[in-house]
C-alpha cells in the first residue's frame, strides 16, 4: 500500500495536527497522553479547548507551544513541520512564533520588577529595539497603562493575568497560546480576562487557543473544541447570522432585534468529529442512552441517509 503524503496546509491555516500521537515512557510503563487527534485551526482564529482532567488538552497546548515532541503523526505551524524541528529550531520558533500565557503567574512573571519591566524582559533577550516604547504600547492594550510601574504584589490577580498576557505578545507572535488563564480568578474578573484576549484577536489578528475547563468562559468563545482521551472528540459552533451584500444598518428595527436576540441566545450546533480513518468517538450520554458500553457489540446501518447505531 502507497505511503500517504501530507502536504503542508494552505496559508489560511495556522495549525493543523493529522493522527498526532504523544507516547510518554517511564520504565516499563507506557501512557498514550494523544492517540490520533486531528485539529485545524485558521489564523486570526479565537477557539477554546476543553476536557477532563487527563483527557489531553495540557498535552496539546505543550506540543503546539514547542516545549514537547510529538511521538508520531504531523503538525504544521505556521506552515512549518514541527516533526522536522532542531533543538536550535525550537528556540527560534519560541522567540519569534508562539507565545505562552500560564494559569501559574509566577511562570509568567518576575516578582521583583515593575509591571513594564516584566514585560520588556523577554525583549532583552531577543535584542529587541525600543522595547521600553513597545512595553509600554502593549500594557496600554492590555488596560494598564496606569499600572506600568507598579510592583506585581501591588497589583490584583487580574491585573497580573493581563500583565502575562503583554508579556507573551512582547516579541509580535504569530500563535498566541493560554493555558487555564483565569483558572485562579474570580469569574467577573475571568470575563475581563477573555475580553482582553477578544479585542487582541480583533485588533491584532493573532491566532489565541485558550485551554480552559471555565464553562461560562467556553461560552463565550465562538468555536470550542472537546477533546476525550486524546482525541478531537466535538466542537461547539455558535450560530450567526450571516448577512450577504446588505449592512446591519440597513434592515429594519425588528430584523436587527432578531439578530440581536440569536447573538444573545448562545444558541449553538454540537458536532461530533471523525477522524480521517473514518472513526466517530460518540457521546457517552449517547452510548448510555442506548445502553452502550465500550467494548459492546453494535449494528451500523444506512437508512434514508442516515446512519443509525443499534445494540446487538
Amino acid at each position: 500500500m502507497p505511503k500517504t503524503v501530507l502536504l503542508a496546509p494552505p496559508e489560511n491555516v495556522m495549525v493543523r495536527c493529522d493522527n498526532l500521537v504523544k507516547i510518554y515512557k517511564s520504565r516499563d510503563i507506557e501512557v498514550m497522553a494523544l492517540q490520533g487527534l486531528d485539529l485545524t485551526v485558521e489564523r486570526g482564529e479565537l477557539m477554546g479547548i476543553v476536557g477532563a482532567s487527563g483527557s489531553g488538552k495540557s498535552t496539546l497546548l505543550n506540543m503546539l507551544g514547542g516545549l514537547d515532541k510529538p511521538s508520531a503523526g504531523s503538525l504544521y505551524i505556521d506552515g512549518r513541520d514541527l516533526l522536522k524541528f532542531t533543538d536550535k529550531d525550537f528556540i527560534e520558533y519560541k522567540r519569534k512564533t508562539v507565545g505562552f500565557v500560564w494559569q501559574n503567574n509566577a511562570r509568567n512573571l518576575i516578582p521583583y520588577l515593575t509591571a513594564v519591566e516584566n514585560v520588556e524582559m523577554p525583549m532583552l533577550l531577543s535584542g529587541y529595539e525600543n522595547r521600553r516604547k513597545r512595553a509600554e504600547y502593549l500594557l496600554d492594550m492590555v488596560g494598564l497603562s496606569a499600572r506600568k510601574n507598579s510592583m506585581l504584589g501591588q497589583m490584583s490577580g487580574g491585573e497580573q493575568q493581563r500583565v502575562a498576557i503583554a508579556i507573551a505578545l512582547a516579541n509580535n507572535p504569530k500563535l498566541l497560546l493560554a493555558d487555564e488563564p483565569t483558572g485562579a480568578v474570580d469569574t467577573k474578573t475571568a470575563g475581563n480576562v477573555l475580553d482582553v484576549f477578544k479585542r487582541l484577536n480583533k485588533e491584532t489578528g493573532v491566532t489565541v487557543i485558550i485551554v480552559t475547563h471555565d464553562v461560562n468562559l467556553a461560552k463565550s468563545i465562538d468555536r470550542v473544541v472537546a477533546i476525550r482521551d486524546g482525541k478531537t472528540s466535538s466542537e461547539m459552533i455558535r450560530r450567526k447570522p450571516v448577512l450577504t451584500g446588505i449592512s446591519f444598518d440597513e434592515l429594519s428595527e425588528i430584523q436587527q432585534a432578531e439578530i440581536r436576540a440569536m447573538e444573545e441566545s448562545e444558541v449553538h450546533d454540537e458536532l461530533v468529529l471523525l477522524d480521517k480513518a473514518g472513526r466517530l468517538q460518540i457521546p457517552k450520554d449517547y452510548l448510555s442512552a442506548l445502553g452502550i458500553s465500550g467494548g459492546d457489540r453494535v449494528r451500523v446501518e444506512l437508512e434514508d441517509g442516515k446512519i443509525s447505531i443499534y445494540k446487538q
